[in-house]
């Protein structure tokens, strides 16, 4: 099962661009994927990477062989590696970064802590890849509108 957001409605649909719960796969996994090496994969390797599980470690593990072999493959190069710190990003802070309060801020949505702590690991990870990093994704202010505004 994948995490689907409105704000990604396209990108789910065409499959055109990495979705941000693949996306937090990814980190999980420890893999980075570049969108050259995505679009190289195939739509049914793409939807089985959307939707097979990730919860346990060897789900993890096999997810992670499925990736690397395909884009072996296909690409004829491996997926890169993420350190332990890339890996980490994962699983979202249980406390709301700065930068990300006030891009929300500046948008004029009211994000705080216990807004923050509404939300689910995969609503954190979004809104923590769409706003807390050194530029905030066009996506940001539709991700806010429809995750804390609802």
């Amino acid at each position: 099962m994948m995490r689907e957001f409105k704000f990604e409605d396209e990108m789910q649909r065409t499959l055109a661009c990495v979705p941000m719960a693949v996306r937090r796969k990814l980190d999980r996994v420890g893999i980075k994927l570049g969108l050259k090496q995505w679009k190289a994969l195939g739509r049914g390797e793409r939807l089985a990477i959307c939707h097979l599980p990730v919860e346990r470690h060897d789900e993890r593990e096999a997810l992670r062989l499925f990736i690397s072999e395909a884009v072996q493959r296909v690409c004829g190069e491996a997926p890169g590696a993420l350190s332990e710190a890339q890996r980490a990003a994962g699983d979202p802070p249980s406390k709301l970064p700065a930068p990300l309060a006030e891009r929300a801020r500046a948008a004029g949505v009211a994000l705080d802590q216990a807004a923050w702590e509404r939300l689910d690991a995969e609503e954190r990870y979004a809104l923590v890849k769409l706003g807390a990093g050194a530029e905030a994704s066009h996506n940001l202010a539709a991700a806010l509108a429809e995750l804390i505004q609802r």
